[in-house]
């Protein structure tokens, strides 16, 4: 997820935001944009001071004001409007024109546009605050689906990440929960079938459904059981209220979701794994080797259950102590650069170690990010794992 605004620090740690370089170029675009209204009453001022009386700067001084609206508050926009005015003003008396007919429609034309760009500044602080609104109601929904997991869980190093293909999209359709559970501590990553609220729906349901059923089923195999069952009754749910209400069919629930469950079991050194048709979570060695974890007999989807009854299968491999295992979605091995090739983190993470599950999860982040030229095909989910 990316970092919002709002929360503490360490609310926010697991989240991966704009890159050094990225934030050096954000902030030198800014530095620019926001002294560009006074450059324009600068420049149009000395041209004007500077060319014949029948030239004119009017498109710099209306210009100015109106580039000042979305980016000053009230006043600055009211300052850079009547420093406009000011400046043509004393342009006309320079050259002694303060009463033709030219210069009298300049004055009143950037003394209009000076107006419509405070009414502008108004419309413009109105949404920014409706918009505000709206991320906090986002932010506060982030944190109920997709809680932060604690950096420490069973005796577990814990890092989780997601990064939302859309911009300023807070969350989508890919998943992550942890829970320390009388079985072990219990993952879960996934990723919902399709975009929208539909998908977030979906989101919403698995997580609910971990949660609970990560305490109560004793077998990896039955929690994936309870939430393929709790998709399908949200499914049902949804085609009935759909039907009576008559709602869009784009707006219809997501019930197809990849997923991949482990266990890691108290104070042994294993991992079971779970595969719902989703990629192989990756198993880092403290010295650098790399095994993906393969399911020998993966089963289908979450969610379609009904187009067959093979039953999961629980995979077992050793997890030695500074090992980590990295569970994460196709919006990392599908990320594609200007080529069309994709990143292959097996590929990229063999022979290399981390200090830390989160530096890990940072890294990735910031070279698929490079890798896909900063502009992403899909939601990226990814959560670590590390035994000390």
């Amino acid at each position: 997820m990316r970092p919002g605004p709002g929360g503490d620090a360490d609310e926010q740690e697991s989240y991966v935001g704009p890159r050094p370089g990225e934030r050096r170029r954000i902030s030198y675009v800014r530095a620019v944009v926001r002294v560009l209204p006074a450059l324009l009453i600068v420049g149009g001022g000395i041209y004007d001071y500077n060319t014949p009386e029948t030239y004119s700067a009017a498109p710099f001084f209306t210009a100015a004001p109106l580039v000042a609206a979305p980016l000053y508050s009230r006043r600055g926009t009211v300052l850079t409007g009547v420093l406009a005015v000011l400046v043509v003003l004393g342009v006309h008396i320079r050259f002694g024109i303060l009463f033709d007919v030219g210069a009298v429609t300049e004055l009143v034309t950037v003394v209009t546009v000076a107006v419509l760009a405070v009414l502008i500044n108004q419309l413009v602080r109105r949404s920014g605050e409706r918009l505000a609104s709206a991320r906090q109601i986002a932010e506060a929904t982030q944190r109920a689906v997709l809680p932060r997991p604690d950096d420490r869980i069973g005796g577990l190093d814990i890092a989780a990440c997601y990064e939302a293909a859309q911009a300023d999209a807070l969350i989508g359709g890919d998943l992550y929960a942890v829970q320390d559970t009388p079985h072990g501590v219990r993952l879960m990553v996934g990723d919902v079938r399709g975009k929208g609220m539909g998908a977030v729906a979906a989101v919403a349901v698995l997580i609910g459904a971990f949660r609970e059923a990560a305490e109560q089923e004793a077998s990896l195999e039955g929690l994936a059981q309870r939430l393929e069952r709790a998709l399908a009754r949200e499914g049902t749910r949804r085609e009935s209220a759909d039907a009576r209400d008559d709602f869009d069919a784009v707006d219809a629930f997501e019930g197809f979701t990849t997923a991949v469950l482990a266990e890691i079991p108290h104070g042994e050194g294993i991992v079971r794994i779970v595969n719902r048709g989703h990629p192989p979570p990756l198993l880092l060695h403290a010295d650098g080797t790399l095994c993906p974890l393969i399911a020998p007999d993966p089963a289908l989807p979450l969610g379609m259950g009904d187009l067959g009854s093979r039953p999961d299968r629980a995979a077992e491999a050793v997890l030695p102590p500074g090992a980590t295992l990295l569970l994460y979605t196709d919006g990392l091995s599908e990320a594609r650069d200007a080529h069309g090739a994709f990143y292959d983190p097996e590929l990229r993470l063999t022979g290399r170690t981390f200090p830390a599950p989160r530096t890990l999860l940072a890294t990735l982040a910031e070279e698929v990010l490079r890798h896909s030229g900063g502009g992403m095909a899909d939601d990226m989910a990814l959560l670590a794992v590390r035994r000390p």
